[in-house]
């Protein structure tokens, strides 16, 4: 069972950050996951008749991410969040992407709760997921090109294992290895903020709410949280 862990130097610099791990053993993605497919539309719909938006870079969710980026050396408006960025989509096409049901639920309650979601295939991972600041010498192979390979730049908030790097620029883009299919079984799902103190009642009712959407098609899920007080977590 790997262990993910914050790094003391990422705490120090984001010292309200809280990371909440929902783990899903015995996902079962190959079929459709009609709750899932409501949420979607809902939101779709909502925002095609003016009564919803979804958060921008003025909501203090994604301001927060945007200043982080810059606190990292990313220009966040270059490389956005991808809260930030899947909200921009659907504002501007009025659609989210459908990529399975397991990815389509976490699209889902970041859009709507002005969070970044991501997710791991645990059975892709090797050895420990680490939240650190890159070195230089890691290599990572963003998702969808498996014939890329970049480094991050020294000082950028990565995810990675002892492979590679899972996730650039904090949450900006994951790796193609550890992507989430419709054949993985053993997923870690990640909700972050990094204002717990103001912002702990958004990221528990998305948590729940990505729960609820797993519940119907996994054997069990179990939620951790991940801060400077509590800094790793087994998965």
């Amino acid at each position: 069972m790997p262990l993910l862990r914050l790094d003391a130097a990422v705490a120090t610099a984001f010292p309200d950050t809280l990371i909440a791990l929902v783990t899903a053993t015995g996902l079962r993605g190959h079929h459709a996951w009609p709750a899932t497919t409501a949420a979607l539309e809902d939101l779709e719909r909502r925002v095609a008749d003016g009564t919803w938006h979804p958060a921008d870079e003025t909501h203090p969710h994604i301001e927060a991410w945007h200043t982080a980026y810059r606190a990292f050396g990313t220009n966040p408006r270059r490389t956005r969040p991808s809260v930030d960025a899947l909200g921009r989509r659907l504002a501007k096409k009025g659609t989210l992407p459908r990529i399975n049901p397991a990815v389509d639920s976490y699209n889902a309650v970041s859009v709507r709760h002005g969070l970044p979601a991501g997710a791991f295939d645990l059975d892709q991972v090797t050895g420990d997921i680490v939240i650190r600041q890159a070195d230089g010498t890691e290599s990572f192979t963003p998702l969808g090109e498996p014939d890329t390979l970049e480094h991050p730049r020294p000082g950028e908030i990565i995810y990675t294992d002892t492979t590679s790097v899972l996730t650039r620029h904090w949450n900006h883009r994951d790796a193609h290895r550890t992507r989430v299919t419709e054949s993985s079984t053993h997923v870690t799902f990640v909700l972050e903020t990094l204002h717990a103190t103001r912002d702990r009642d958004a990221l528990d009712a998305a948590a729940d709410e990505l729960r609820h959407l797993l519940a119907p098609h996994t054997e069990h899920t179990t939620l951790d949280h991940l801060g400077p007080a509590h800094p790793q977590a087994a998965v």
